[in-house]
């Protein structure tokens, strides 16, 4: 058996951000699962979604435990709390040292290459050897090309589910209706954690159903009673998320991962999307979901196709933009056979 540790890590000194301000204190809050080879290149690095944390094998259990594609038994796995996340990574919802009073919406802008530079400073603090595997999906794996291009042979594989280039004007466009709906309840205001319930549950009810599909929808939640006329079960669902949302999530914190989701864009700097994308070195599997509407396979289509060692394959699936947490059977089946048969470097277990 392997233990999981929950693990902190500062930075000793400040901490420039892309856009001009400062961290004076960056600590970054990481879990880690089984042990560091002796070449110490053992090494799943997982990079999560806007909302989850460092606690993989809870959120994607799918691919969690012996046997799976992250095993613990024979990688040592990581995880970390992005940037900006209320999990324990240094936050809008932590005291700020010049001040002594939580950060809130004082807290300063930062883009998600400032969130990739932060995790490479926790990959060099562990004194790693090389990354046999990166992934992430949706904004992890936006997390994860920045990285790849940032440490470019230090990544081996890489794997990037429903994630772009750059955000797009669509995605921008829903990020800021959240925003608008956070900024609605008089209690964002407040310098307090967790406050602006009711804000918060509004932003996470409008983009919910974005993240599925309407035919996921139609299916889950199909009404039995033909007379009913109020109290439906979409109606129930879309408020249970909702309130669940509310009670783990900071409103001020997912106000500022909004923002910095809105500043993804690998040409920043790099003259182009193009040749961003052909400095990644990693063998790379990009993993597109066939119903996404929030992220459109388009996207991972171009991705694939300016990566110099890149395969595209696709997830057929009801669940839309949530897929990649759910179809983790197809997944692994694509990183097990798919990379193998394409000839890219084999993870050891295949």
């Amino acid at each position: 058996m392997t233990n999981s540790l929950l693990k902190t890590y500062t930075f000793p000194q400040s901490f420039d951000l892309e856009l001009g301000g400062l961290i004076q204190e960056l600590t970054l809050c990481y879990q880690t699962y089984g042990r560091l080879n002796e070449k110490r290149d053992n090494v799943i690095w997982v990079c999560h979604a806007l909302t989850a944390n460092a606690e993989v094998d809870q959120w994607w259990s799918g691919l969690y435990g012996p046997g799976n594609l992250f095993d613990p038994e024979k990688y040592f796995i990581v995880c970390v709390n992005n940037l900006g996340s209320p999990y324990g990574t240094t936050s809008p919802n932590v005291q700020n040292p010049e001040t002594g009073n939580r950060y809130g919406m004082d807290f300063p802008d930062f883009t998600l290459r400032d969130t990739a530079r932060s995790i490479i400073l926790l990959m060099e603090h562990l004194n790693l050897n090389a990354i046999n595997l990166l992934i992430g999906g949706s904004c992890g794996g936006n997390i994860a090309l920045e990285i790849s291009i940032l440490k470019q042979a230090f990544i081996k594989n890489l794997v990037l589910l429903c994630c772009s280039a750059q955000e797009s004007p669509w995605s921008i466009a829903i990020h800021h209706s959240q925003r608008i709906a956070l900024e609605a309840d008089p209690d964002f205001q407040k310098n307090a954690p967790f406050s602006a319930a009711k804000g918060i549950k509004a932003a996470r009810a409008f983009a919910l159903p974005l993240y599925r599909t309407p035919t996921s929808m139609n299916k889950r939640q199909e009404e039995q009673d033909s007379n009913k006329v109020k109290d439906f079960r979409a109606a129930s669902y879309i408020n249970y998320q909702g309130d669940k949302f509310a009670k783990r999530f900071d409103a001020h914190c997912y106000y500022k991962l909004l923002c910095a989701l809105d500043t993804h864009n690998l040409a920043r700097g790099r003259n182009s999307v193009e040749n961003a994308l052909s400095q990644i070195e990693a063998n790379t599997l990009v993993i597109g979901i066939d119903s996404d509407i929030f992220i459109p396979v388009v996207e991972q289509k171009k991705l694939a196709h300016y990566i110099p060692n890149a395969r595209y394959a696709e997830i057929n699936s009801i669940f839309g933009h949530d897929a990649f947490l759910i179809e983790t059977e197809q997944i692994q089946a694509f990183v097990k056979t798919i990379v193998a048969k394409e000839g890219m470097d084999q993870l050891p277990y295949l």
